[in-house]
């Protein structure tokens, strides 16, 4: 065994000391010592042709699926202005709940979702819960009342709450970390790219309904286009989608390949289920500063999105359009601006090394500026309002327990307010404003952590090429980012 293998039952924990003892060790699998070994077996060539190969069956599909979930999620939003209230007859903030509805049931559920998840093949799983959710969508066309409504919310949200998780883990197991922002960003587009095609297609929907008063209703015919969607999609998902050793689209060697591209990650791959709950693991968790900068940044960040996001198209009917118009002189340009600082954000931050946090800090100045110019011009500058809804858009979203502060956020814009919002809208740039300086805290303490185990390698005589690989061998052994000293954090 090499020297630099046997390093590894000394130095194998992010607690470790020059002085200290180390109590325990970690037994290095076969397979484990395959994957790791594999990385140099196979040319760079090879490589390049198995990513292009990869990112035409994953992303096409992810994008669409991922900006479906969105269309889904806030079609009530479209929905609204086409009369769903009316006909459903909604009353005070029955509206608002339908939105808190969804998200505390998206909260309740994501724990057994996630968990469940990770037991399953991951494609087939994701597949299933897109079909059922399609379904659900779908029923809402026949919806009578604030109860059949708020009913089908609650499971809608049950059911997609583990779709963000499921593409992390996904983009995760098959790409490098220097490749996740520019991967992450191309199925993040989708949230404004399928809400401007089904925001489209919904128009010329609304457009033919108007020809035939007597015929379906506008939002009854969106839902039906919206679920028959979704349905096709997560089809399409349970039989392409999926980890490396999951999916049939891959040669037995490719597989091994795909995997073995992305050990330098020091994250694990996909080599087994974890399907034992480990307490230290979980009590651990909570000692690290990192959950709590999380959890107050989404939560800070959902609470005003997720209003925003569900009371946009009313928002935009105040300033005077109709509700054809709210799609595509509101919501589309809205979205395409978001389009294109995504894309921005994603090219910046593979080209420049550590600008992550700056680049989400930033996006949360066009957001506070948005959002203020909405709450404070006056109704008559139609045109400057407009764009303060459109420069809102470029704000980036936290994925992943935002749950809490969206079912909160949904509260944020009371019907008394209507129609112009202005006290929500108001607090809701002051939010983004607390968000920013806690996103600059949650990077200094990545610099400062970082520095620290570079000091405890150097210590202990660790050169940097033993340090890479015995950051993946303790990833590959389940090693959290917290125990696995030779794990750095990317900002």
């Amino acid at each position: 065994m090499a020297d630099s293998e046997k390093i590894l039952d000394v130095y194998s924990r992010v607690d470790a000391t020059p002085e200290g003892d180390i109590s325990s060790s970690i037994e290095v699998e076969a397979e484990v010592e395959n994957t790791v070994n594999a990385t140099s077996e196979y040319s760079e060539e090879y490589y390049r042709k198995l990513l292009w190969k990869i990112d035409l069956w994953l992303l096409p599909l992810m994008w669409f699926s991922y900006g479906t979930q969105q269309a889904d999620k806030n079609s009530v939003s479209t929905q609204a202005v086409f009369g769903i209230r009316e006909d459903t007859g909604l009353v005070g903030d029955q509206f608002n709940w339908l939105s808190t509805g969804f998200y505390i049931s998206y909260l309740v559920f994501e724990a057994p979702g996630n968990w469940l998840m990770q037991r399953v093949h991951t494609g087939k799983f994701l597949g299933i819960v897109m079909v059922l959710w399609g379904v659900v969508v779908l029923v809402v066309a026949f919806a009578k009342n604030f109860t059949h409504l708020i009913v089908l919310r609650l499971i809608q949200g049950a059911l997609e709450c583990t779709v963000t998780p499921t593409f992390l883990l996904i983009t995760g197991a098959w790409y490098k970390s220097r490749e996740h922002a520019f991967r992450s960003v191309i199925w993040a587009t989708s949230n404004g790219g399928v809400n401007i095609i089904t925001g489209l297609i919904s128009y010329a929907i609304a457009g033919h309904t108007q020809n035939d008063p007597h015929g379906l209703a506008a939002w009854k015919a969106i839902s039906f286009f919206l679920g028959a969607l979704t349905i096709v999609l997560g089809i399409l998902a349970f039989f392409i989608l999926g980890t490396p050793r999951e999916v049939r689209w891959l040669s037995e060697d490719e597989k091994r390949a795909a995997i073995a591209r992305i050990v330098g990650n020091k994250t694990g791959s996909d080599r087994k289920q974890r399907s034992e709950f480990k307490w230290d693991q979980a009590i651990q968790a909570f000692k690290d500063p990192q959950i709590y900068f999380f959890f107050f940044v989404t939560i800070i960040n959902a609470l005003p999105g997720s209003a925003n996001t569900v009371f946009a198209n009313l928002i935009f009917q105040s300033f005077g359009f109709t509700p054809r118009e709210t799609l595509l002189k509101g919501t589309a340009p809205s979205f395409a601006v978001g389009i294109v600082w995504f894309l921005l954000c994603g090219w910046l931050s593979m080209k420049k090394p550590n600008i992550r946090f700056y680049l989400m800090m930033f996006s949360l100045v066009p957001a506070f500026t948005g959002l203020i110019a909405l709450g404070l011009l006056p109704a008559n500058s139609m045109k400057w309002t407009r764009w303060g809804l459109y420069i809102m858009q470029s704000t980036g979203t936290l994925p992943g327990l935002y749950s809490t502060g969206a079912a909160i956020g949904g509260q944020i814009l009371r019907p008394e307010d209507a129609p112009r919002y202005i006290r929500g809208l108001t607090a809701s740039g002051i939010l983004y404003g607390v968000e920013f300086l806690s996103m600059l805290l949650w990077r200094t303490y990545y610099i400062w952590e970082n520095k620290r185990r570079a000091k405890l390698i150097r210590d202990m005589g660790i050169s940097p090429e033993d340090s890479e690989r015995l950051g993946a061998l303790n990833a590959e052994a389940d090693m959290t980012d917290q125990e696995n000293l030779h794990f750095k954090y990317q900002f």
